[in-house]
């Protein structure tokens, strides 16, 4: 661990501690220790935020996801909570705005009031054969890249990703703490993304 000079309270010292045994060493137990102390009140935030505790849970996992890729990157001039509150506040800002472009009115599109209506072409959101074969081959590319992981993180991949099981289900089979399922299968999208980065069509 790096020396700081600043002074820390005791929560600041314990998580800056748990930060570098994640980014230093790859401590698993670090990054799950987080989740764990973190998870609740950023969900809660976040549920603020959208209302909706699907978009919240998911924009949960989204944010430790950021911050635990971006750890090289986090001081403790700053609280680490408020650096990951942050991250999830600005990613569901995105989130947000994002959704709010794609929903369009379509009055907006085809005015009701407008005397001279034509007949309007809806474009279908139906892939096509080309798509059809570039998604199938992106799927067969991504399958051999889950082969080359270590088991454990290839079978984490695999139940959450093409069994499609919930975090709770695979913590049931495996019999694992949902903190340590979260915590190894952002560490096995890290591993994935490296793996695949030089693949600009698949990322």
């Amino acid at each position: 661990m790096e020396t700081v000079n600043i002074q820390l309270t005791d929560k600041a010292a314990r998580d800056y501690r748990l930060v570098c045994l994640a980014r230093e060493n790859g401590d698993e137990k670090a990054f799950a220790d987080l989740l764990k102390i973190y998870r609740e009140p950023l969900y809660l935030m976040l549920l603020k935020m959208t209302n909706d505790p699907v978009e919240a849970d998911d924009l949960t996992i989204e944010a430790f996801g950021k911050a635990f890729r971006s750890l090289h990157l986090y001081s403790p001039t700053h609280a680490f909570s408020t650096w990951l509150f942050t991250i999830a506040s600005n990613n569901c800002i995105d989130h947000i705005r994002k959704k709010r472009l794609q929903t369009v009115s379509i009055n907006n599109v085809y005015p009701q009031d407008d005397e001279n209506q034509t007949e309007m072409q809806i474009e279908s959101n139906a892939p096509n054969p080309e798509e059809e074969f570039i998604t199938g081959q992106r799927v067969k590319i991504m399958r051999e890249a889950v082969q080359l992981l270590k088991p454990r993180y290839k079978k984490l991949v695999e139940m959450r990703y093409f069994e499609e099981l919930s975090y709770e289900e695979i913590s049931l089979k495996l019999g694992l703490p949902i903190g340590t399922v979260k915590a190894q299968l952002f560490r096995a999208r890290d591993l994935l993304y490296n793996l695949l980065k030089d693949r600009k069509d698949l990322i």
